[in-house]
C-alpha cells in the first residue's frame, strides 16, 4: 500500500515546508508515502475555471485503483483517534490512498464526486498549505496510535 497527499500549490514563504517534510519523512518509517505537489491555475484564480483546471490534474495523479480521499470542508470530522482506525481499515484493503488537498478556491465538483471520501481537518478555515501540514501530522500520529507508540499523548 502506498499513501500519497496530492496538493495544489508550493509553500513560497518557507513556513510549513519544513515540517511537512520532516512529518514526510516520519511517515516513510511506516508506510510507503509519497507527497505530490501540483502548480495553482494561476490564469482563471478564482473562477470555477481554476478548480476545474486544477481538479483535472489532481484527477491525473490519481492511480486507476486509488482511493480518493477529499480533503473538504463539509466531509468527515475525526478525532485523532478515530482518523488512526480510519487508517487502519485503509492498510487493512491493501488498496493504495491518495489524500486530496485543493488550492485556495477549494476542490471542484468533478472532482468531490469522484471521491470515495471526504474528510475534513478541521472547522476553522486554514491556509490551504497550512492543511497540509497538519493532515501530514496526523498520519504520522495515526501510525504511532496504531504501534502503541508514546507520541499520541
Amino acid at each position: 500500500m502506498k499513501l500519497r497527499v496530492v496538493a495544489v500549490g508550493k509553500d513560497r514563504s518557507g513556513l510549513y515546508a519544513p515540517a511537512v517534510e520532516e512529518y514526510a519523512k516520519r511517515l516513510g518509517r511506516y508506510v510507503r508515502f509519497e507527497l505530490v505537489e501540483v502548480p495553482e491555475a494561476r490564469k482563471h484564480a478564482g473562477t470555477p475555471q481554476a478548480k476545474d483546471e486544477e481538479a483535472a490534474t489532481l484527477l491525473a495523479k490519481l492511480g486507476p485503483r486509488d482511493r480518493l480521499v477529499a480533503l473538504d470542508e463539509r466531509g468527515d470530522e475525526l478525532t485523532s483517534a478515530a482518523f488512526a482506525q480510519r487508517v487502519q481499515r485503509w492498510l487493512e484493503r491493501g488498496q493504495d490512498v491518495t489524500l486530496v488537498i485543493g488550492g485556495s478556491d477549494g476542490l471542484a465538483p468533478a472532482l468531490l464526486a469522484r471521491a470515495d471520501e471526504r474528510l475534513a481537518v478541521s472547522r476553522f478555515t486554514l491556509a490551504h498549505r497550512l492543511a497540509r501540514l497538519v493532515l501530514v501530522e496526523q498520519l504520522y500520529r495515526a501510525m504511532t496510535i496504531l504501534r502503541g507508540e508514546p507520541y499520541h499523548k
